[in-house]
């Protein structure tokens, strides 16, 4: 009989064997005529740049009411304390960005749990990576290392890039929600999402 360790070791290494032929798939794969979302050109300097700005600044008042709140709910989710944290301190860092837009940090929250349910080895359909689903061409694009199943570059790249379609809509969090998820026209994801964040990561 299988150890429960040898078990738990031998199914991560599929997972990460699973998200790197997801990667080496979207990679290779014919162009599908639908278009992929988070492809507009302008897009690369905005993500280029938070790259290079990786800090956080949060505010220590603010930063330990956010702890208190939504630590206990993130349990459900995050099995593990030290991701749990991560993941907590990440999203209120980089919603928080000195000289960006201020996201609220309970939405980027809801588009976590919408988009991957907060699992950061998830792999969508169209080929989209982790937290927050970044399309893989961001790493080959930025000249960086390809570290979209890691937590902080992950919620790094996704805030960012959420800021921008936030400022193309002129702060119309509908339609920038639409462009993230690439449903330009419909209506369901960014509903799902305002309904996560209203019922639980509002704060």
């Amino acid at each position: 009989m299988m150890h429960w360790h040898s078990f738990a070791a031998a199914f991560r290494s599929e997972r990460r064997w699973a998200v790197l032929a997801a990667l080496m798939a979207s990679a290779l794969a014919v162009a599908d005529p639908a278009p992929l979302p988070q492809q507009d050109p302008e897009l690369r300097a905005v993500v280029q740049q938070a790259i290079n700005e990786a800090q956080c600044f949060a505010d220590k008042y603010d930063s330990a009411v956010w702890f208190t709140l939504m630590e206990p709910k993130l349990r459900r989710y995050v099995k593990d304390k030290d991701e749990r944290l991560l993941i907590l301190h990440t999203v209120f860092c980089e919603s928080h960005r000195p000289g960006a837009t201020l996201l609220p940090p309970g939405l980027v929250m809801a588009v976590l749990d919408v988009e991957s349910g907060f699992d950061h080895w998830a792999v969508s359909s169209a080929g989209a990576v982790g937290l927050m689903q970044v399309m893989p061409f961001w790493p080959r694009q930025l000249g960086v290392q390809n570290q979209l199943v890691k937590v902080a570059p992950n919620i790094r790249m996704g805030c960012e890039i959420l800021r921008y379609y936030l400022r193309v809509e002129h702060h119309n969090w509908t339609l920038a929600l639409a462009r993230y998820n690439g449903s330009v026209g419909r209506n369901k994801y960014p509903a799902l999402v305002m309904q996560r964040w209203e019922r639980a990561w509002r704060f």
